[in-house]
């Protein structure tokens, strides 16, 4: 399973830098910057609040669902 963070594209639709949305959410620019990387295990509902309110976007919109591809030799038989 693999849930991708898409933070820097929201970012970059509206045009706004990761230190302006840590300032708006009350973060460090340290932990908007690890979030954007996908390099966080979890994010409180709260936090994706504050998120999705000052980019004036859904959850959906940062967080996506890939599943994992098949290891190689793995697939069609």
């Amino acid at each position: 399973m693999a849930i991708v963070v898409n933070l820097d594209v929201m970012l970059a639709k509206r045009k706004m830098r990761s230190k302006e949305l840590a300032a708006a959410i009350g973060l460090s620019e340290q932990n908007v910057s690890l979030l954007k990387s996908g390099k966080v295990k979890g994010m409180r509902f709260e936090t994706l609040e504050k998120i999705c309110a000052v980019l004036d976007c859904q959850p959906g919109d940062i967080l996506e669902y890939r599943p994992d591809l098949p290891a190689a030799g793995e697939g069609a038989a």
